[in-house]
């Protein structure tokens, strides 16, 4: 096991087709070791956008990031955020611009990929087609020249590992096997190097949603088995909820914040990780501005600013709120005399039978909205309806720096924080 820390790391596409992978007999132990035909695929792909764009891509600036030991580290963000890349600069297949890479206290920076201990899984599984699934297991063995007994012993602690039915894939090719099979053999392939390092590529993505659900137990066991230090990059929420001790949310190329889920949910650091993280995301209204007698004023109304929010004249705000945190006011009834109260129109419902609970999408002028409600409350498709948000469910955004300017750390704002600190 180990510490994984990045201190300062920036990696910079060129433009003109500059090469990410390392030279020399750095690429030559990177394609020995992990042999992916669809990863080497993307690779050239990669080059041909990077000679499209105008300067220099910074797909990792100046980031700063420390993995503890034993901890499994979700990375999500969206498309192009730089998630890959950083996996790739630990796994040793990019070289940096600037910074250092440590596993625990030793600099990796010219540890060439072989030496650096660490077991990757792709999602693409990248698994020898002519190979049974023993024969893939075994090629790191093969190559490095290593006792057959030695690697005997390996395949079969693996297999014991894997679990039930795992020993009747060694026999069989990859092109037999099923999507989640061939998942099961590249996590074994994985594992059979004991690596003190686990890389997770959204090893996922190609899998049904069933088989994504067993697939995923499958690794939470195995990493709760080993406590050896990981990190999974995925754009799949549930996954990084799963899966993950912390999770870190990425954008363009810079780490926005890391924390457990409770801790981004119920205290995002500004409007980007609010709106990213949450099954559903927050709700974000722009358009809103502080006025001279201390209201907020927006598209859709005007509303008390909660009490003890720092806010100046005129300033500009991005107001948030959770869809399960407001609720739709029947008619008839009097809407409440603190906290937000929004007209909007039903763009449609989304029912969720399993938790007694329906979906309501709304539409005010340019925002658009969910809001949580019982399954059984009467709404429909093109309905005007009335949203109360209560004062204690509100988040404020600067609208210029997105900062986060309520509710103050320390505020539970209508939400038990029993995060870690």
């Amino acid at each position: 096991m180990a510490e994984v820390r990045l201190e300062g790391v920036t990696k910079i596409f060129r433009g003109g087709g500059s090469r990410w992978l390392p030279s020399g007999r750095g690429v030559r132990s990177a394609l020995r070791d992990y042999q992916d035909r669809a990863f080497i695929e993307r690779v050239a792909a990669s080059e041909v956008a990077v000679g499209k764009q105008e300067g220099p891509v910074h797909a990792l600036d100046n980031l700063s990031l420390t993995i503890r030991d034993g901890e499994t580290m979700a990375i999500v963000g969206p498309s192009g955020c730089g998630k890959s890349t950083l996996l790739r600069v630990v796994a040793g297949l990019e070289s940096v611009d600037e910074g250092l890479v440590y596993f625990d206290d030793r600099v990796m920076n010219e540890v060439s990929p072989k030496d650096r201990g660490v077991g990757m899984v792709f999602q693409s599984y990248a698994l020898y087609p002519h190979m049974k699934g023993e024969g893939n297991l075994g090629f790191f063995f093969r190559v490095r020249k290593r006792p057959t007994e030695e690697m005997m012993e390996r395949i079969r602690i693996t297999s014991e590992i894997m679990g039930i039915g795992f020993d009747l894939l060694l026999d069989r090719k990859p092109g037999t096997l099923s999507g989640g099979q061939q998942q099961r053999v590249a996590i074994g392939r994985c594992i059979v190097r004991d690596p003190s390092l686990f890389l997770f590529d959204e090893p996922l993505s190609n899998l049904d949603a069933k088989l994504r659900s067993s697939t995923r137990i499958e690794i939470k066991r195995l990493l709760h088995r080993f406590g050896i230090t990981a990190i999974y990059v995925t754009h799949d929420q549930t996954e990084a909820i799963t899966l993950g001790d912390r999770i870190a949310v990425m954008r363009a190329g810079k780490i926005e914040q890391v924390g457990t889920y409770q801790e981004l949910t119920t205290r995002p650091v500004n409007s980007f990780v609010a709106g990213f993280l949450g099954l559903p995301p927050m709700n974000l209204l722009e358009g809103w501005r502080v006025t001279s007698d201390g209201m907020l004023e927006g598209p859709a109304g005007r509303a008390p600013a909660p009490h003890g929010a720092a806010l100046r004249a005129d300033q500009g705000i991005v107001l948030g709120f959770r869809g399960e945190q407001a609720r739709l006011i029947p008619d008839g009834e009097a809407p409440p005399a603190d906290g937000l109260v929004i007209t909007g129109d039903v763009l449609n419902v989304e029912p969720d039978f399993a938790r007694q609970v329906q979906t309501v999408n709304i539409e005010t002028g340019a925002a658009r909205y969910a809001v949580q409600a019982p399954i059984d409350q009467p709404v429909g498709g093109g309905w005007q309806v009335r949203v109360a948000v209560p004062p204690a469910a509100l988040y404020l955004f600067d609208a210029d720096t997105e900062a986060r300017i309520y509710p103050l750390d320390g505020d539970s704002n209508g939400v038990e924080d029993t995060a870690e600190g």
